[in-house]
């Protein structure tokens, strides 16, 4: 069996890890490459009303200019009124319904009473009527055309079509009172008897035929003509200096169409890939090297470029959806959603760089690219800057009413200086924003959905960790008041810290609530807990006592594992003492036993030392909130001299080497940490 040093692993892991970078950061590119648009891009930008600045722009080839939406469907208004309804003519209806009405009568007419000799005479009568009747065509008019006034409409009578108007045609209703009028002329018979004979026997004889109507209608829109005139090769379309009315408008609108149609026609479909490649994988480039430069600790970590490249490539994939899909306006689309994700999974500044670079490449594919680039850059801003320091659920409500503020005033300005009129703003045209800021909102969820994809903390995890309902820190507080105590002092000293040097403050505070939970298994054997004047470690050994002391560590770590707590929350517990020994139990074992030698690594603590601002910033706060506490008088001299000692102890024990922490930032810390000591032991400061 072949054995692998260590070594030669790490430098294979260090290789194939690179390699997958570079597999995810092709494949990004091509996934969005593939997905946006594939027809080749139109070079101008015009808008109504605005000055055409570039050079007098020359028609290469003839064009048709195309109908405006408006006069479409004004052509299509008139061409519809154009079809008359059909209708198809029953011509045996008449003769069964004369012939029913001819076998109702003989067999009611004995039944009134009637004279015999009138039988035939009231037959003849009916017969006449209803024959008449028919002829001219009973109608129930279709419930379309009901509101019709004078309507014109086909009849179909075997297959021959002429044209009659309504009014000229029976309802049922009509045709009866037709022929009660015709009966009062007859004083001789019995009206009522008659009229309701002819009544059974009155039904439609003249039906819509739907489906021939409609073929018709059909008919007369496909041959309506989409376009109005032509622009002759040659031609200019646009002169430098001259306002795009509403006929050159048009005329770029059918040009832009034109192009689009002769590129996919003649155009070389590789090049335009191509293309789009080259500018796509710039962008992703220029954000690979942003992380290398800037942010290593993310660009060494495949798992969180990963993440990044796949909400770049899921936004500008919902464009392209969008687009295929020709929504009525793509500002629907929730944009800000991207910079609100990445500023809660990582840093503000890593937000903005990427949400310009989704836009940058979204510019080139959208209609009014310069607009669109200042709607969304304008609301992502915003979005970043409201959700900058985050630490309560309700400022994603707040954000989005301020990212709907932001779009309101860009969206007043732009048509102030497209119309120059506040009555001709068309506010419905602003519904998009509020849907895309609506819809933003499910950053929540998608937030919550990277944390358990990417095994990521997030400051909503962070804010919900520092509840001090939670069950561990419940369970300490009760088990160990002392120590909740003093881990709610911790986390104010060590927040007020790293939020004036420059660092995650919520991080901060929660790591300082959970730190020390190691203690709850042994709460006595810690000082701030003994509520009398015995102290269990009287009767142990130094040694012995000493890695009681230490063993908090472990078993705050494997507490922290058992409730779920994230990596970067145990971190605060792993570190918070570094690896400094327990000075009081190390001494006084040299104290009473000079003779006897000992390990020192028996009362030094396991480490690692912190290895970032926050971690640093927390053990200067743990080691000097818990120093202050021995102070027999604290003023202002002791308390300074407290602080300034604790805190070279901890550079001297190059504690502080690795977590990034200035000479500068010490000097804030220490400022910092004296004023608030003050503050909690009520000093007075000496003027």
């Amino acid at each position: 069996m072949v054995q692998i040093s260590t070594s030669r692993r790490k430098a294979l892991l260090r290789k194939y890890a690179r390699n997958i970078k570079f597999l995810m950061i092709l494949g990004s590119i091509c996934l969005i490459v593939a997905a946006l648009p594939k027809q080749a891009q139109f070079r101008y930008e015009f808008e109504k009303g605005k000055v055409w600045n570039q050079k007098d722009l020359v028609s290469p080839y003839s064009f048709a200019i195309l109908k405006t939406p408006q006069e479409i469907e004004s052509d299509r208004k008139t061409a519809l009124a154009s079809v008359t309804p059909v209708y198809r003519f029953d011509r045996d209806m008449g003769k069964q319904q004369i012939e029913g009405f001819r076998n109702d009568l003989g067999i009611k007419w004995h039944t009134a009473g009637l004279p015999e000799n009138q039988q035939e005479k009231y037959q003849a009568v009916g017969a006449n009527l209803l024959n008449e009747v028919y002829s001219r065509g009973v109608i129930k008019v279709n419930q379309k055309h009901q509101r019709a006034e004078a309507l014109n409409i086909t009849v179909l009578n075997n297959n021959v079509s002429t044209e009659r108007n309504i009014n000229d045609l029976f309802t049922r209703d009509r045709a009866l009172n037709y022929c009660e009028q015709q009966l009062n002329a007859r004083k001789d018979m019995d009206k009522a008897f008659l009229l309701d004979l002819i009544s059974d026997r009155l039904l439609v004889n003249l039906t819509f035929d739907e489906s021939f109507t409609a073929k018709l209608e059909k008919e007369a829109l496909d041959n309506l003509s989409l376009t109005r005139g032509m622009v002759q090769i040659g031609e200019t379309i646009v002169a430098k200096g001259a306002t795009v009315n509403d006929d050159v408008f048009q005329k770029l609108q059918s040009y832009k169409k034109a192009f689009e149609d002769n590129a996919r026609i003649d155009g070389n479909g590789n090049l335009v890939l191509f293309g789009r490649f080259l500018l796509v994988g710039l962008a992703i480039t220029l954000l690979i090297v942003f992380l290398y430069l800037f942010r290593r600790d993310i660009y060494n970590d495949n798992r969180l470029v990963g993440l990044i490249l796949m909400v770049v490539t899921a936004m500008l994939a919902t464009l392209s959806v969008a687009i295929m899909l020709q929504i009525p306006t793509l500002y629907y689309i929730p944009y800000c959603i991207v910079p609100i994700i990445i500023r809660i999974l990582f840093d503000t500044r890593l937000a903005l760089y990427i949400h310009l670079l989704v836009v940058l490449i979204a510019g080139f594919f959208v209609p009014n690219s310069f607009e669109f680039a200042y709607y969304q850059i304008t609301a992502g801003m915003v979005a970043i800057y409201t959700i900058k320091n985050l630490i309560r659920r309700e400022q994603f409500l707040t954000s989005a009413l301020i990212i709907t503020a932001t779009y309101l005033v860009a969206f007043l300005g732009i048509s102030f200086i497209r119309q120059g009129s506040l009555a001709s703003i068309e506010w419905l045209d602003f519904i998009p924003f509020t849907v895309s800021v609506l819809l933003t909102l499910l950053a929540y969820p998608l937030i919550y959905a990277f944390e358990k994809l990417f095994a990521l903390t997030s400051d909503i995890t962070l804010i919900e960790l520092t509840n001090t309902n939670s069950p561990l820190l419940r369970e300490m507080a009760f088990t160990a008041p002392g120590t909740f105590q003093h881990s709610l002092q911790v986390a104010n000293l060590a927040e007020n810290a790293i939020y004036a040097i420059g660092g995650n403050a919520l991080l901060v505070r929660a790591g300082a609530l959970y730190h020390d939970i190691g203690k709850i298994e042994n709460p006595l054997f810690f000082i701030e807990n003994q509520t009398s004047s015995f102290n269990p470690h009287d009767k142990l050994p130094y040694e012995e006592s000493a890695q009681i002391i230490i063993r908090h560590v472990s078993k705050g770590i494997e507490m922290a594992r058992r409730a779920n707590l994230p990596d970067i929350v145990t971190d605060f517990i792993r570190t918070h003492h570094g690896n400094t020994r327990v000075d009081y139990f190390y001494q006084s074992f040299l104290k009473n036993f000079p003779e006897k030698f000992i390990d020192e690594n028996i009362f030094r603590y396991p480490g690692p030392i912190p290895f970032s601002k926050e971690t640093g910033v927390l053990m200067l706060a743990d080691s000097v909130e818990a120093a202050s506490r021995s102070l027999k008088e604290p003023n202002q001299k002791s308390i300074s001299d407290l602080v300034d000692r604790i805190v070279k102890y901890k550079l001297d024990q190059d504690q502080l080497k690795d977590s990034n922490i200035t000479l500068k930032d010490i000097e804030t810390i220490k400022t910092i940490f004296k004023r608030m000591l003050m503050s909690i032991y009520h000093v007075r400061i000496e003027y």
